[in-house]
């Protein structure tokens, strides 16, 4: 190595990252042949990383790719997956991370709304989606991982992937800032289509930063990778250990015992998965030995039960759990502090590192201790609205009154949605979604405080409370539930233990009893699934 590529390495490594590709060209630089990233049988070092994102940048530019363009990425979780999207932001585009579960209504509307420039896909998926392909004009190029190339629309170019890192003439990469877009995801929403949530370098990088920084990540760490890439917190995973230094190992999710392999054989030290995966994983049999190098787990996504809680804390006795929260619009939000999980287990702890997290009433202003509030997330996280939607981004991006930016400007903030509740030391409580609070005889009634009271008595595995409308109660209760060693006929145990844990006004009307509850792309429960079964059930007479 010459002397000017030990100084232009040395730099690199010494130099914070403003941009969100710069986490991995860091530490490149610091930790070159650390493994970064491991899939199945396959690895590549920090070196060999690096170097795939920058040909993959090098592709995209030789195919046109302008600043701010975007590169949608459908694919399970693979090397090239991560090199794409990383490669985008080395370009100057952005990137559009889609579900690897999704459909062609859903992939078609993503890359419609989108104007995705570029498509990365293998040959199964493309064949699977291809009559969307023909309603998006802004498609010119689509590159495949595997597979050969189908006859395309008029206009759009078919490529291997292997043609990214091709001969051809180098195109200088597009400025870039960190205020830049440079990711879109889609969040799956309670209503109606699904929303892109615009997000900078600045967000990411600053939370990766935040995360890293609270949960301690190392370049010794070894991050299991659980959740969607397309998941807000499922990307974290790449970005906190990148940044880092640390390893990721990418897992789809097929099984408990699959997890239970990875973390054993892949000597995992850090987890994060949301609530539905949690309580899987705390009912699955962990060998002895199996968990001795985690070192910690997180929740986001929901409120963790606490009867999965305890089960996880018994399965990996050495870790510390890290209750989590956060909301695509701003990354990250909370965290409790592991510390303090027995002192206060249903809190969802207090803002992380450069955040600041305020619970205000409708005027904007401060709610007592007590008092449920809507959370308001302000600080270098919150996203850059919503994409091609400024009514939908007027209506959660929002000034808090008499707060100012620099300049005097008013400072936007971001609106959750989310009902919490402050305590006098300043720990949040969530409360549920604002669109999701059951009004019946006349109260606000939070569906995740029946869930987690409903939970502890030991009677169901998984639960949903929703409302449905009723001539009396405005709203009726009604939970769906799997139950617990296959019972499940008579619901009469579970409102009886209903009746004398909670007031007369949360007490279900109805038990529904499934073998399982549907999930959303991110792994959550769909509520919105389940409460249209519901009334569609009662308008047929169910």
């Amino acid at each position: 190595m010459s002397i000017e590529s030990h100084r232009t390495q040395r730099l690199t490594a010494e130099r914070v990252p403003y941009l969100l590709h710069e986490i991995v060209s860091r530490s490149a630089a610091r930790f070159p042949e650390a493994p970064a990233l491991i899939s199945k049988s396959r690895t590549w070092s920090y070196a060999e990383l690096h170097a795939a994102v920058q040909r993959a940048s090098s592709g995209f530019r030789q195919r046109g790719l302008a600043r701010q363009d975007r590169v949608a990425v459908y694919l399970p979780k693979s090397l090239e997956t991560v090199a794409a999207m990383f490669g985008a932001s080395a370009a100057g585009g952005a990137f559009v991370p889609v579900n690897p579960v999704l459909k062609a209504e859903q992939v078609g509307h993503i890359l419609r709304n989108s104007g995705a420039r570029v498509l990365v896909t293998s040959g199964a998926r493309l064949e699977a989606i291809g009559s969307a392909l023909a309603d998006c004009p802004g498609l010119t190029h689509v590159i495949l991982t595997d597979g050969d190339a189908p006859v395309m629309p008029a206009g759009v170019r078919c490529e291997p992937w292997s043609a990214l890192a091709g001969a051809g003439p180098d195109v200088a990469p597009h400025r870039c800032i960190d205020g830049d877009m440079v990711a879109i995801f889609y969040t799956s929403g309670s209503t109606g289509l699904p929303k892109g949530v615009v997000l900078s370098h600045r967000n990411m990088v600053a939370g990766a930063t935040s995360v890293a920084s609270y949960l301690g990540n190392t370049h010794e760490d070894r991050i299991l990778s659980l959740l969607p890439l397309s998941f807000d917190a499922g990307f974290s995973q790449l970005t906190t250990g990148f940044h880092a230094g640390a390893c990721v190992v990418l897992l789809d999710y097929l099984l408990a015992g699959d997890v239970v392999r990875a973390v054993r054989d892949q000597a995992i030290t850090g987890i994060t998965g949301v609530p539905p995966l949690w309580s899987q994983l705390a009912d699955a049999t962990w060998p002895a030995g199996s968990t001795a190098t985690v070192r910690y787990f997180a929740t986001t996504g929901g409120v963790m039960p606490r009867p999965v809680l305890d089960k996880l804390r018994a399965a990996f006795p050495a870790a510390s759990p890290f209750l989590m929260y956060g909301l695509t619009e701003a990354f990250r939000s909370t965290y409790l502090p592991p510390e303090e999980i027995d002192r206060r287990p249903d809190s969802i702890g207090r803002a992380i590192p450069n955040a600041e997290i305020l619970v205000l009433r409708p005027d904007g202003t401060p709610c007592d201790a007590g008092e449920p509030g809507e959370l308001v997330h302000r600080g270098a996280l919150v996203s850059l609205g919503y994409w091609q939607n400024p009514a939908a981004t007027a209506e959660r991006f929002k000034p808090i009154p008499g707060s100012l930016a620099p300049g005097g400007q008013p400072e936007l903030a971001v609106w959750s949605g989310d009902t919490v509740v402050r305590d006098e030391e300043g720990f949040l409580y969530f409360r549920g979604r604002r669109d999701e609070m059951i009004k019946s005889s006349g109260y606000r009634v939070s569906p995740t405080e029946i869930e987690d009271s409903l939970m502890q008595s030991g009677l169901v595995t998984e639960i949903v409370a929703v409302g449905v409308p009723d001539e009396r109660l405005g709203q009726a209760v009604v939970v769906v539930a799997v139950a617990a060693d296959g019972g499940g006929t008579d619901p009469a145990p579970l409102l009886n233990y209903a009746r004398e844990k909670l007031p007369a006004y949360m007490v279900p009307q109805r038990v529904v009893w499934r073998n399982g509850l549907p999930r959303n792309p991110n792994g959550k429960f769909d509520r919105v699934k389940l409460k249209a079964e519901l009334l569609e059930g009662a308008a047929d007479g169910r």
